[in-house]
């Protein structure tokens, strides 16, 4: 009968466990360094797992927030599997946050960004997933004190949900991107945009460029300035703690002779899933305010 008990018990737990829904954003560790401290020790942490840096910077010229952008074979792999809109998973995002005296470390959840990136396909890819959330964990452990706290969505999401995911009816999904131009070829596509940013574009700089292996997908991770920029909606939505700083940069794909963005309806809405209506009207401009800025950097 004990075990019985026992074994009920821990079915019941596993039940919850699998049961909770999805975080966009899990707090890895937090630290008393500095933001500027602690970037070399994180970007070290995760070196060692296979998460390999290809960008950083201040969201907002913040000095209290840093972004880093990773990738890892894994990702790679699952993106080389699929191909065309996944592209916008190849890269994955860490943050180093200061808030009040503490200094928090936190991350893109890869499994909840998979299932919304991947969506039907994520069972074909879950365990390059699997492999990349314990490259993140073990990175996490070697950057501070370890909390491994998902946050972002009060209730969770469940993964069904993310597959089909928009904030609500009438608002886009994952694949209603807005293409910001078609190009003769990949190739000239991918020139453009390069002799662009090194040229300079106004309100717009490179953070990365990651270019898939073996597929004709360039992801790009693009900050924005200016009176439209960063440091006006980020301070609008990103109100609750801990802070959501790897919401940024925005990227845009090249995807053989076309570039796309993600609409900002959805890209805002999937990385804060709790963002009220009253708090999005805030910001009602911004989906095509950060388009004009994007379409900049392909003209």
């Amino acid at each position: 009968m004990k075990k019985i008990i026992v074994l009920l018990f821990a079915l019941g737990i596993l039940f919850q466990v699998n049961g909770q829904g999805l975080s966009p954003y899990i707090l890895g560790a937090t630290s008393s360094k500095s933001v500027s401290e602690l970037k070399t020790t994180v970007s070290s942490a995760l070196s060692a797992q296979g998460l390999n840096v290809v960008g950083s910077y201040m969201p907002a010229a913040d000095k209290n927030r840093l972004v880093i952008i990773v990738t890892h074979d894994q990702l790679t792999k699952a993106v080389q599997q699929i191909g065309e809109l996944t592209g916008f998973a190849a890269t994955l995002r860490v943050a180093i946050t200061r808030e009040e005296s503490v200094t928090n470390v936190s991350y893109t959840n890869p499994v909840y960004w998979g299932n919304a990136y991947f969506r039907e396909d994520f069972s074909k890819v879950k365990a390059n997933y699997d492999a990349i959330a314990k490259s993140f964990d073990a990175a996490m452990k070697a950057s501070g004190t370890y909390k491994g706290t998902p946050f972002g969505s009060k209730k969770g999401e469940e993964a069904e949900g993310l597959h089909k995911y928009h904030y609500m009816i009438g608002m886009p999904y994952f694949d209603d991107t807005n293409e910001l131009k078609e190009f003769e070829s990949y190739e000239e596509a991918v020139a453009k945009i390069d002799a662009n940013l090194k040229k300079g574009v106004p309100n717009a700089k490179l953070v990365y460029k990651y270019e898939v292996p073996g597929k004709k997908l360039t992801l790009y991770g693009i900050a924005l300035y200016g009176e439209d920029g960063e440091g006006k909606f980020l301070p609008k939505i990103d109100i609750t703690s801990p802070k959501h700083t790897a919401f940024l940069p925005y990227e845009i794909l090249v995807m053989d002779d076309e570039v796309h963005m993600l609409h900002g309806r959805f890209r805002i809405a999937i990385a804060f899933p709790d963002l009220t209506m009253g708090t999005f009207t805030k910001i009602m401009s911004t989906p095509g305010e950060i388009e004009d800025m994007l379409e900049k950097v392909v003209e």
